[in-house]
């Protein structure tokens, strides 16, 4: 499985919804405090962008040497409709500090020096020390998995239906009585993770491919693998 800090890079580095907090800042509105980019520096630093008329970039240009302390909320949704559609949180919090001429007109480059980080997700909930961040990787399907969970919703119905097979005798037999419907609901390069909704609720089955996958191509290996598994 990932771990918290994989996890919590992951999270950074997709495409999720986050907000940059300032403790005592008095902001109008959220979207002044949305980065227009984010990226992880080799330190393990985040580099947010916003308008330069931000709140945040307004109290970091102003803070002239003394502590500001920021923290940067993630929030994850999954990429199709499902009960339940918070996949999770990450946090990340530390000083902030900006960084003249990184950016472009009418932008601001921010420094958020990693002090402490969280993740409360599918696996659970855990702190991760900033070198663990620092030192970890984002999942390698990030940039492609609400394209790939949405294609699988659209077009592969009939095969992730399927999947009732490969659960346990218990299992099996409940999908063959209520048969749920089978949404897929996060994919990592460990294994898909699909929810099963019927009447009166939904629970969750993750399916874990034989070895790590690397790249799409072996993605497409690992599906082609689970969904003949299924099948037989």
């Amino acid at each position: 499985m990932p771990s918290a800090a994989e996890r919590t890079r992951t999270l950074v580095q997709s495409t999720c919804s986050a907000v940059l907090l300032v403790p005592g800042l008095n902001a109008p509105g959220s979207d002044q405090l949305m980065p227009l980019t984010r990226n992880v520096g080799p330190d393990g630093d985040l580099f947010l962008e916003l308008p330069a008329d931000s709140p945040a970039v307004r109290a970091a240009t102003h803070a002239e040497g003394d502590e500001l302390t920021a923290v940067l909320e993630i929030t994850d949704v999954a990429p199709v409709s499902v009960p339940h559609r918070i996949r999770g949180r990450a946090r990340v919090s530390g000083r902030l500090t900006t960084v003249p001429g990184m950016s472009g007109p009418d932008r601001m480059t921010l420094r958020l020096e990693t002090g402490e980080a969280y993740v409360d997700d599918l696996w659970g909930a855990e702190e991760v020390e900033p070198d663990e961040f620092r030192d970890a990787a984002p999942d390698p399907l990030v940039g492609h998995e609400a394209e790939l969970l949405q294609h699988l919703h659209a077009a592969h119905g009939a095969q992730l239906d399927t999947l009732c097979g490969l659960l346990g005798e218990h299992l099996a037999r409940r999908c063959a009585a209520h048969r749920p419907s089978v949404v897929p609901l996060a994919l990592d390069r460990y294994g898909l993770r699909v929810r099963f909704r019927e009447d009166g609720g939904c629970f969750d089955t993750r399916f874990e491919f034989p070895e790590p996958v690397r790249d799409i191509g072996e993605l497409r290996h690992a599906m082609h693998t689970l969904f003949e598994a299924a099948a037989h």
